[in-house]
């Protein structure tokens, strides 16, 4: 059996609905319920793969390699499990879908139309199971703010589908924004009230209000968001600003918000076991050390480009009882002349992955320096990439080692694209998408980071180790510790010589866990407080 939990949200954009979504989910799993979560966004874009990260935020992978909007990070970085393709729906891949069934006959010469054949498809793609006496909720965010026209056939579709489905077997969740008035001093509701009414012109009655805020709501504004609304005066819950994202799922459970959407289910609301997830948030808020890490990137401009970045950063943090101070770093500001000025102080240094020539000179530059300089670095995709380029150069003797997805004309591609990968021309899902294993070399210091010799990891990108470079960058010193099953591709890199230079072609961040940090970002904080002067223990290096 499934039940389903709509998310939607009013007023402005960027108030939370994902937070607020995978909150809920974490909530429903410590309470015993399966949850599965789902995003479903209004842009036109099949998916959002070729978006530009300063537009859009990182570019989430799953494990089946489908490339996802930003709050899936969120939802498995909260209720712990692996998302797929079917978790991530745009309008693009809706009226793709369609389209090729028009073409291809499927609808009998019939007039298409939004209702019913584009509302169709979007129920069709609601989370559904075979009957099972187990209780799964669904919670489904719709992106975007209610009264875009881009959101309608989304909200369309939800209308009819309550209907079939049967209303108790739905909850519909609106978060909204109460703005706060310097000059009266007031806290408005009206744009919610608007908000609200323009969801039931649509034929939709949220079943609660979370309301964002600056300032708590008392008792008399939420009876007048009730009495506006037409929701139960329990139903109206604040959603206050935290001190970490993972204080959230607790200040929503002190407003029950849990047990609200389990009342409108009709199930029961057992007792949540939140204890683990109490301790994580009270050692992230009280923290025995600090240091400051640097993220040399070329979307710095927007930090959600790097969000699951910062995350893993935030986990590794926990797990020390560290606090992880970020340095933002634009790599087109970066040279060998002044990265010791840009980056005077740090305790470690992550080049993370990005497409394309902006800022690759000042992250080659950054791995030199955190080389020669004894610097903790962990490089990521392109920070690997890069990570040999410099490697190539400097240590090496190849003066012009270069990417050829950088410098097509370069006599030393150390970095070079698969022969399969040649001749593809268009740039979305072209890339070397989703889980793959990797065998790591025993007694290398990924090796004792994993605790294992066989891994998997997510990957994004096209360009691999050229294995004709393989024999000199080993005979220099450069460790391949991470390979392919086959011993085809170069997975993972490090130096034997250094207090700790990781590098991989995975994006290890996308599957780090507030609760199960990555080892990766665990050792490179261990190594960053060490480079600090911290004593900690040298074998989990």
């Amino acid at each position: 059996m499934v039940k389903y939990v709509f998310v939607t949200g009013g007023v402005v954009s960027g108030l939370g609905k994902g937070i607020t979504a995978s909150s809920l989910g974490r909530l429903l799993k410590t309470r015993g319920y399966r949850v599965t979560m789902q995003k479903f966004d209004p842009y036109i874009n099949v998916d959002p793969g070729t978006m530009n990260p300063i537009q859009h935020g990182e570019v989430f992978v799953t494990d089946d390699g489908t490339e996802t909007d930003l709050d899936l990070g969120h939802y498995e970085r909260f209720i712990n499990e692996s998302l797929d393709r079917n978790s991530n729906v745009t309008t693009g891949k809706i009226y793709q879908t369609v389209l090729n069934r028009e073409r291809h006959g499927d609808y009998g010469g019939g007039t298409v139309q939004v209702i019913p054949h584009i509302t169709n498809e979007i129920k069709d793609r609601f989370h559904k199971e075979k009957e099972s006496d187990e209780v799964t909720i669904s919670i489904i965010e719709i992106g975007g703010t209610v009264g875009d026209i881009e959101s309608q056939p989304f909200l369309e579709a939800i209308r009819q589908f309550q209907v079939d489905i049967g209303r108790n077997n739905s909850v519909i969740i609106h978060v909204t924004l109460i703005p706060y008035l310097k000059a009266s001093g007031e806290l408005k509701t009206k744009p919610t009230q608007m908000s609200v009414k323009t969801l039931q012109s649509m034929g939709l009655w949220p079943d609660v209000i979370v309301c964002r805020s600056d300032l708590p709501i008392d008792e008399s504004m939420r009876e007048k968001i009730a009495l506006f609304c037409n929701v139960r005066k329990d139903n109206v819950l604040q959603n206050l600003d935290a001190r970490s994202l993972y204080e959230v799922p607790l200040m929503l459970e002190e407003e029950h918000l849990a047990q609200r959407v389990c009342e409108c289910l009709g199930l029961p609301c057992p007792e949540p076991d939140l204890k683990a997830w109490m301790k994580l948030t009270e050692d992230f808020e009280n923290p025995k050390y600090s240091v400051t890490i640097a993220i040399v990137g070329k979307y710095v401009a927007l930090h959600d480009a790097y969000l699951s970045v910062v995350e893993a950063l935030k986990h590794g943090g926990i797990a020390n009882l560290t606090e992880v101070v970020i340095r933002w770093v634009d790599a087109e500001n970066v040279s060998a002349g002044n990265a010791g000025k840009l980056l005077d102080g740090v305790n470690g240094i992550i080049v993370p992955g990005g497409f394309g020539s902006r800022g690759t000179e000042g992250k080659i530059a950054t791995a030199g320096y955190a080389r020669t300089h004894g610097i903790p670095y962990l490089g990521i995709c392109l920070g690997m990439q890069l990570a040999i380029v410099e490697f190539a150069r400097n240590v090496c003797g190849l003066a012009d080692a270069a990417s050829s997805e950088l410098s097509p004309e370069t006599k030393n591609p150390v970095i070079h694209i698969l022969p399969e990968k040649e001749n593809l021309e268009d740039i979305g899902g072209t890339l070397r998408l989703g889980s793959y294993p990797c065998v790591l070399k025993e007694g290398t210091r990924s090796y004792k980071l994993y605790g294992q010799s066989t891994i998997t990891e997510r990957h994004r990108h096209r360009y691999e180790v050229n294995n004709d470079y393989r024999d000199v960058l080993t005979e220099h010193g450069m460790v391949l510790s991470g390979m392919s099953p086959d011993k085809r591709i170069v997975e993972m890199i490090e130096l034997s010589d250094h207090p700790f230079f990781v590098a991989t072609q995975a994006h290890p961040e996308f599957k780090s866990r507030p609760d199960q940090p990555h080892p990766l970002f665990t050792g490179l904080i261990r190594a960053a407080l060490m480079q600090k002067g911290v004593t900690c223990d040298e074998n989990t290096l």
